[in-house]
């Protein structure tokens, strides 16, 4: 259904709802403040771009998306796509890449695509979140421990390396305040206060460098002063060149933000008993990433910890998310030009604990320990992430999904000669088995269990060679075969060609349901003759003896 979830709770609205809303609004508002500026600053922009992004990113995909009380702005999964753009292409080439991708989405959600992109396999997520913790928890040991050298290197090995070079040049108050932020936010998590803890850690953290004027910088002595209002719109330069080049990052970015949106959507379902409207969803975070970039902002997507601190503070409706990017519209315009006192170690310290919450660490290590497939993926797909790229680790990724999906799909396949020894073979509790019957000299029956398609094709002409010389009828019994594909159907068909040139007549017994339908469509069905297409081994028995006798 595409209708914004807005529009239908509107209908029942009321001054307690709005309460609630105003109260969760404010709260999220607040808290997100912090990860704004610090998820802009990581990905290699100016903190003021993760404001307008929160601001307009998080008003629209409230005011039209498909959950009651998604929230969305900037997120650490974008911070490494985001990241490496930046460095490549400049700020202009991520505009380009965040307004491709938004249309990728809004493409996505009117082709009706929000199911698929729910079953992107759970290793190769964890394996790309962990990847991206990893290295947003390295990417921030500049500011942590306030070492002095220049701007932090975009590739893994190379960052360690210049790390390596000048750990020597700590400053032990960075180091400090960075280390503070991270047991107050501890401390208020575990104590479960309302007021967030990073909050509290910067308040305390800026008041302190201030006071004592402390030697660290701050986001204004890197960045300079924050705006207190939001740019004019513009669009960059597009050429056929700039847009090819973009495609590949653009993609990522939009399969990235339909995974973390529909993921979040998902989790705040559970919180409050409902149901998102998953395509809807995909067309709201497409219209924010192409708004919010004119408006100078980076990727956007649903915030799994802000969704659930709003349902935890009351918030029920969309209208919590929409306050949320007022509020911080309007800590912008009255204290934006009091952010640039914030310190950058402490921004290092709540990015180190936002890092450490999306490691999904024990999911890791459980599915490490895992089947070896899924391990393969995990571990494949975090290395990928983490030393080579995001969007070569999610490609490879889907890729090595597939091929050990179809593994799978081919072990559960099997296709076995029932008539070789009938006693042994078939099982005596079927009230079916072949052995209930008699069968014709002259007949063998070959069975198919499980979905037929090309991975279990070779099986099914390996089988056939088992025969010592062509019965007079072959009867091929798919009872049990759920789904067939081309292959398999191209299978079918030569096999009944090689048993016409054998003088062997073909049956085929108990298919039904799509497989069935499919047969016909392609006219397989004609080619074999419906008489030959029987409805259970019964008939199809009935017809080899039939055939047998008048050949």
């Amino acid at each position: 259904m595409l209708r914004p979830k807005l529009f239908t709770t509107l209908k029942d609205y009321n001054r307690e709802l709005f309460t609630k809303d105003l109260i969760s609004g404010t709260i999220v508002g607040i808290v997100a403040l912090p990860l704004a500026i610090a998820f802009a600053i990581a990905s290699g922009v100016s903190p003021e771009k993760g404001l307008f992004t929160a601001i307009i990113a998080g008003f629209i995909i409230s005011f039209l998306g498909g959950s009651k009380v998604q929230i969305g702005g900037p997120t650490g999964a974008f911070v490494v796509i985001v990241y490496g753009i930046v460095q490549k292409y400049g700020v202009d080439g991520l505009t380009t890449a965040t307004i491709i991708a938004g249309v990728m989405l809004i493409i996505m959600g009117f082709a009706r695509l929000g199911s698929i992109i729910k079953y992107i396999p759970h290793p190769l997520i964890v394996g790309f979140t962990t990847g991206i913790a990893l290295i947003i928890f390295t990417s921030q040991i500049k500011d942590f421990f306030g070492l002095t050298m220049g701007s932090v290197p975009s590739d893994f090995i190379e960052k360690i390396k210049e790390y390596s070079f000048h750990i020597t040049n700590i400053n032990i108050y960075a180091t400090a305040i960075a280390i503070g932020t991270i047991v107050i936010i501890m401390l208020f998590t575990k104590l479960r206060f309302k007021i967030p803890g990073s909050l509290v850690a910067l308040i305390a953290a800026t008041v302190i460098v201030q006071v004592f004027h402390l030697p660290v910088e701050t986001i204004g002595s890197r960045f300079g002063a924050i705006p207190s209002s939001l740019p004019a719109p513009s669009l960059p330069h597009f050429n056929f060149s700039i847009i090819q080049k973009m495609i590949q990052p653009a993609f990522t970015i939009a399969l990235l933000g339909g995974i973390e949106s529909l993921l979040s959507a998902v989790v705040a379902d559970g919180m409050i008993g409902g149901s998102h409207r998953s395509n809807m969803e995909l067309i709201a975070q497409g219209t924010a990433n192409v708004v919010a970039s004119i408006f100078g902002g980076i990727p956007a997507t649903g915030a799994i910890a802000r969704t659930a601190t709003n349902v935890k503070n009351g918030g029920r409706t969309p209208v919590a998310g929409m306050i949320h990017a007022v509020v911080l519209l309007l800590i912008m315009m009255f204290f934006g030009k009091w952010a640039t006192e914030i310190p950058m170690a402490c921004l290092a310290g709540i990015l180190v604990v936002v890092a450490y919450n999306m490691s999904e660490w024990e999911s890791f290590l459980g599915l490490a320990k895992g089947p070896k497939g899924d391990a393969m993926i995990l571990i494949s797909t975090f290395l990928l992430t983490v030393l080579v790229d995001l969007t070569v680790a999610i490609e490879i990724g889907m890729v090595m999904s597939a091929f050990i999906f179809m593994r799978r799909m081919t072990k559960a396949s099997n296709v076995s000669v029932v008539t070789d020894d009938i006693n042994e073979v078939e099982n005596n509790d079927d009230p079916n088995a072949i052995n209930k019957y008699k069968v014709p000299k002259g007949v063998e029956v070959f069975e198919i269990n499980g979905p037929f398609f090309f991975g279990a094709a070779y099986k099914f002409k390996e089988s056939l060679k088992l025969l010592k010389r062509p019965p007079k009828v072959l009867i091929i019994r798919m009872r049990y075969v759920p789904v067939i594909d081309a292959t398999g159907l191209h299978t079918l068909e030569e096999v009944f060609h090689q048993t016409k040139s054998q003088k062997t007549k073909f049956l085929i017994s108990g298919v039904s349901g799509r497989p069935l339908e499919m047969m016909e469509q392609t006219g397989l069905l004609d080619k074999i003759g419906k008489e030959n297409v029987c409805e259970n081994i019964e008939d199809a028995l009935l017809r080899a003896e039939e055939l047998i006798k008048n050949p």
